[in-house]
């Protein structure tokens, strides 16, 4: 049909006029306007519409007519000039809008006017003052305050210290999207937890995953990597063992794939793979590395963006006011301890490890209060909620100068991290 009808109008300027007229009287029927087909003859919208007085149109007319008055010379010509004024005020029935410049808050804002004088326009430059006449900075700043909540803030919160207030001026702290982006983590942090996967291990035991975890936190410090690197190669390797039952004789070889991953991801420089055999004392070849690397990532479906339990540390250590480097060591000494303990990883969630490392630090310390209204605003979790994660971690402060695995007490008893492990651990929270 398609065809057809295109045959039909390309045929058309070939056959005579009058054998068209019935073909044409389709083409030049009227659309319907209502539902019962009448014709109503259309008016043009602007004919009746009046032209709109500008500024310049007004002086314009107001300019002929002082013009037309001195004209006629008339002794009322000044009674004249004011009517005619009068008549041309009366029919500027729309009213100008408002001149509003973008300008501080705290200069005055000025309006510009045209005066005629003499025949001539000039410009006075008014000062303008009230509430309605608001620069649109202001305007644009207090509706965005409105619809983020700021305007009426809880009286709770003003106990609440704003911790990112330093960081304004700086574009890579991202200050105006901190909050929203830990409520997303706080949100999606079970996707990355790990749940007891031992029962499904049959060559593996706790044990065994302690030592792992000591050695990967030393191999850590010698190839003096980054502290994100060293919680993702943990998230890894719990994550891959939940998936798949793994070998005795392979879980050294997870241990430094997931690390290998982990320096990619995280670090500007990563460490080669032949780094990890020599560091491994050749144990295995390059190509097992790689082959463990793919079967990783085949497994995690390549999700490595997790909310680690160091992404809360770097957050709640801000909120911990006053925060100094003595009470940072602390946090994260007692955060490493805590990782290295199977049941404690399993049973607490990262935010929580986190806020209970800060809890567990502040009152090791002796920093009081040991919880803030800050601190509370900024985890999410009361001081009760924490007691039992903390006093956990305080023991297995107080048993790691005798325990054989000894890298985490090692590398926080140097000066370099304060040598906190040194510190006695406080009795409030002692089992």
């Amino acid at each position: 049909m398609a065809s057809i009808a295109h045959s039909n109008v390309v045929a058309e300027p070939q056959h005579p006029k009058g054998e068209n007229k019935q073909k044409n009287e389709g083409r030049n029927r009227r659309v319907l306007k209502d539902i019962g087909n009448l014709v109503v003859k259309q008016v043009d919208p602007v004919a009746n519409v009046p032209k709109r007085i500008t500024r310049n149109h007004g002086c314009q007319m107001l300019a002929n007519a002082q013009a037309a008055a001195e004209k006629n010379k008339k002794p009322n010509s000044d009674v004249g000039n004011l009517v005619a004024v009068t008549k041309v005020e009366q029919t500027k029935k729309p009213t100008e809008p408002e001149v509003i410049i973008i300008s501080s808050d705290d200069e005055e804002e000025q309006k510009e006017k045209e005066v005629v004088k003499g025949g001539r326009k000039t410009r006075e430059k008014v000062a303008v003052r009230g509430k309605n006449n608001k620069a649109f900075s202001a305007v644009l700043s207090a509706r965005s305050k409105a619809a983020c909540g700021f305007t009426h803030k809880p009286k709770d919160l003003v106990l609440v210290d704003d911790i990112d207030i330093a960081d304004i001026a700086n574009e890579l702290e991202a200050v105006e999207y901190l909050d929203d982006i830990y409520k997303f983590y706080k949100l999606t942090e079970d996707d990355g937890r790990v749940h007891d996967y031992m029962p499904s291990q049959p060559d593996i035991n706790i044990k065994m995953r302690s030592i792992l975890f000591d050695w990967l936190i030393e191999v850590h410090r010698k190839f003096e990597l980054m502290p994100e690197t060293l919680y993702l190669t943990l998230n890894i390797v719990d994550r891959f063992l939940s998936m798949k039952a793994v070998p005795r004789r392979e879980l050294q070889l997870v241990g430094i794939s997931s690390m290998l991953m982990a320096c990619k991801y995280e670090e500007i420089w990563a460490p080669e793979v032949n780094d990890f055999v020599c560091i491994s004392d050749n144990a295995y070849v390059r190509e097992n590395i790689l082959i463990m690397e793919k079967t990783i990532l085949s497994k995690l479906e390549w999700y490595l963006t997790v909310p680690t339990t160091y992404v809360f540390l770097v957050r709640y250590i801000k909120a911990s006011t006053p925060s100094d480097k003595k009470i940072e060591d602390m946090v994260f000494f007692l955060a490493e301890l805590s990782l290295m303990d199977y049941p404690l990883v399993i049973s607490y969630c990262p935010s929580m490890i986190a806020a209970s490392a800060v809890y567990a630090a502040r009152c090791t310390l002796g920093r009081s209060p040991y919880w803030t209204e800050t601190l509370e605003h900024y985890t999410g979790y009361y001081e009760e909620q924490l007691r039992d994660c903390a006093k956990l971690m305080v023991n297995f402060h107080s048993f790691a100068p005798e325990s054989k695995l000894r890298a985490v007490y090692k590398k926080f008893s140097s000066l370099e991290h304060s040598a906190v492990a040194l510190v006695t651990p406080t009795k409030n929270l002692l089992a």
